[in-house]
């Protein structure tokens, strides 16, 4: 042994028992000093080692050994010049080669050149990081702003990355040693992120088995949780003090025979399975005891860990279960893409086609963690909120919307679809029907008309708050040009029976939508060609509106009349026939709706294509009420040919029209074309009523027609009593 000066113990020479001990130890110091010069360790371990191998003179008490050692002695010697020269035999090295010793430096004085090239790398890669494009997570857009870039990753993981790559071995050395320094390297557990993206990118590669690629994610995970763990543990042991290693759970170890009380003089791969060996079997829990806490540190750290231990177990086995049932998205994506690319291969289709499906599958995979996909399973109504709160803004800027109520465009809101498309798709083609109405939330499009000649013409561009297909919705016409995609898009889309469905409630927006269509100038050039298709449905779309109110008014559906008017329906207009509400509700008897109508301003004079007003068709039906009604309010009858109707209505006895006609204003005298009147068709029948109320009414008796022929006349010639009636009425005609 050497004292702490570097001189060997008197002690230990004088002895003849231990002069060889003495001799080996001398010569091995002889060795040691020609090229273990300054040569600091960690720790103590690196003082106590510095101050063993310290020879400045040879002891004069070596001399007096036994003459017997000499020869081996001066054997060394030369062992030590040859070692000392390079390489022992050939191009084998000694162990102890110099040069050898600077490669075997291990972190991070041992590897420190390798090391330091990691580093050199990352910093590399942290340049790399702010010249890269990112896609945007919300908009799935490629963002090539360098400031954008350079704030996203600023934002994320640039302090980490650039921590990670100061020298805080040196630093740690700087600083005294201190070990609050040397936990900093902790930050570069960061870089683990670029593990865990790697077996990612991986799981969606459909050329690598899925099964496979979890089974070595998962092992990997356990590995370097163990691994950590290992690491941890020998830390623990090696921060106490050299007396006291005795009390860590390394010093204490014995397995069999083999001691691990100087554990620091065992090779390093036999101290590292040992740390991994104590925790694994502390992970899995199985305790065979042989291994064991012994200080409060370790016993702290052990708690945490096979609390975090359970922690891991139960996502090995989550995993290894949705592995087997096919649980994860990213299995269904391959799954998807397998089924696509059998589908091609099957039907031989074209590289171009291959890679917009191929693109497009992994566009929607990418786009099914968004927003949309987890608003399924959520109630319509907190959908519906969380829908105008994410798409009212871009809805309430289109310009095909202008003016419309605020109920129709939630209702619109409510049921939009969110889409994305990449660059070159057409999303709709030229002449083809179109059932889905979009409207452009993100990224550009172009409008691309295909003329006789199949050459392109003049395009049109959309951009955010333009919307497309409404045109071959609305008029019911094929799509009139493509819509090609410039850049990544998000699209909300609608689709033409929610719509319709939409329409058929709120009306008065429908026809705000149509108007917007023709007087919109967004809308100019597009609809410059197919002006009269517009109009066409416009009329078409009034018809129906008109056709819904009339239905109303002849149901006597008051409520739904209410309804329809207050949407914005007008009452006025009239039905292919020329017929209004009101000529409905009164032929009906519906004295409410009439009144409700006559209050909404409809014509209560208003003549059909028959010649009908209200008034007269309520007096034909014999609803008093109404006819009294609308008479109080100034109605007309406004009869044409009001001899050929009475004369009718006499002939067919219909005593309450020639009632009701004579006491609205029918004229009793009135002729139809013989000149017959009401009364010579009265007399000539023998209907007694009947004359009795023309002549009540001021018919005249002395009336005659073509042939000169007069009521009484008509009375005589028929023998029937109505003659002496009539005679006794007016006896001057007898």
């Amino acid at each position: 042994m050497f004292t702490e000066t570097g001189q060997p113990a008197a002690r230990g020479l004088d002895r003849s028992s231990s002069s060889l001990t003495g001799i080996r130890r001398c010569v091995h110091a002889v060795q040691m000093g020609r090229w273990l010069r300054p040569n600091p360790r960690v720790g103590e371990e690196e003082e106590e080692a510095e101050k063993e191998y310290q020879v400045d003179v040879l002891p004069d008490r070596l001399k007096s050994s036994r003459s017997s050692r000499a020869p081996s002695l001066r054997s060394l010697s030369r062992l030590a010049d040859d070692v000392e020269g390079g390489f022992l035999r050939g191009h084998i090295a000694h162990p102890d080669n110099e040069w050898y010793r600077i490669w075997t430096r291990g972190l991070p004085w041992n590897l420190f050149l390798l090391d330091m090239v990691g580093q050199i790398a990352f910093l590399i890669d942290i340049a790399l990081r702010f010249l890269v494009a990112y896609r945007d997570p919300d908009t799935l857009c490629i963002v090539y702003n360098p400031t954008s870039i350079a704030v996203r990753y600023c934002k994320s993981n640039f302090i980490f990355d650039l921590l990670g790559c100061f020298p805080w071995d040196v630093i740690y050395k700087a600083c005294g040693r201190k070990e609050e320094v040397r936990y900093l390297l902790w930050i570069r557990m960061t870089r683990t992120q670029k593990v865990t993206q790697f077996f990612r990118d991986l799981e969606k590669d459909i050329r690598v088995n899925y099964l496979f690629t979890r089974i070595v994610k998962l092992i990997v995970v356990e590995l370097y949780f163990t691994h950590t763990a290992a690491c941890i543990f020998y830390y623990l042991a090696t921060t106490l003090p050299e007396s006291m290693e005795g009390y860590t759970w390394i010093g204490s170890l014995q397995l069999g025979d083999y001691s691990y009380s100087h554990f620091r003089d065992i090779d390093l791969t036999t101290r590292y399975i040992t740390s991994m060996y104590f925790a694994i079997v502390t992970m899995t829990t199985v305790g065979y005891g042989d291994i064991h806490a012994v200080n409060l540190r370790e016993m702290i750290f052990i708690m945490i860990y096979v609390s975090f231990g359970m922690v891991l177990g139960a996502y090995l086995i989550g995993n290894m279960t949705a592995i087997i049932v096919k649980g994860s998205a990213t299995e269904r994506f391959r799954d998807q893409m397998k089924e696509a690319i059998m589908y091609m291969n099957r039907h031989k289709l074209g590289k171009d086609i291959r890679e917009q499906i191929k693109g497009h599958l992994r566009l929607q995979y990418e786009s099914s963690r968004t927003e949309a996909s987890v608003l399924r399973d959520i109630p319509i109504s907190i959908r519906a909120k969380i829908s105008q709160t994410l798409y009212m803004p871009y809805i309430e800027r289109t310009p095909l919307f202008k003016g419309c109520s605020a109920e129709f465009l939630q209702q619109i809101v409510a049921r939009l679809q969110e889409e994305f498309y990449l660059p070159e798709e057409v999303v709709l083609e030229q002449g083809s029907v179109v059932d889905q109405l979009y409207f452009v939330c993100q990224g550009a499009l172009e409008g691309v008309g295909i003329g006789k000649d199949g050459q392109e013409e003049a395009s049109l561009m959309f951009e955010q708050g333009n919307s497309f297909g409404e045109i071959a919705i609305l008029c019911n016409i094929p799509q009139p040009y493509n819509i090609r995609v410039c850049e990544l898009c998000r699209l909300l889309r609608l689709d033409k029976e929610s719509l319709t469905y939409i329409l058929e409630i709120y009306f008065a927006d429908g026809r705000k939508l149509l108007s917007n269509l023709t007087e919109s100038k967004e809308y100019g050039l597009r609809v410059k060609q197919i002006g009269p298709d517009i109009k066409f449905h416009i009329g078409k779309q009034e018809e129906e509106l008109t056709l819904r109110v009339n239905t109303a008014a002849f149901h006597g559906e008051l409520n739904q009349l209410t309804d329809l008017i207050r949407a914005g329906v007008d009452p006025k207009n009239t039905d292919y026939d020329g017929r209004s509400p009101l000529h409905l509700a009164a032929s009906k008897g519906y004295e409410e709706v009439a009144q409700f109508l006559i209050h909404e301003g409809v014509d209560i004079n208003c003549t059909d294509n028959f010649g009908n007003t209200p008034l007269l068709e309520a007096v034909k039906q014999g609803h008093d009420r109404v006819a009294s009604l609308l008479f109080i309010k100034g109605a007309k009858l406004n009869l044409e040919n009001a001899g050929i109707h009475l004369c009718m209505a006499v002939s067919k006895r219909e005593t309450d029209f020639i009632r009701g006609a004579l006491a609205y204003g029918a004229d009793p005298n009135s002729k139809d074309y013989d000149h017959r009147h009401p009364l010579h068709i009265a007399a000539a029948e023998g209907l007694y009523i009947m004359a009795k109320l023309l002549v009540d009414a001021g018919a005249s008796v002395l009336v005659t027609d073509r042939r000169g022929t007069t009521p009484l006349d008509e009375g005589r010639k028929s023998g029937n009593k109505i003659h002496q009636r009539l005679c006794s009425v007016f006896p001057c005609h007898r």
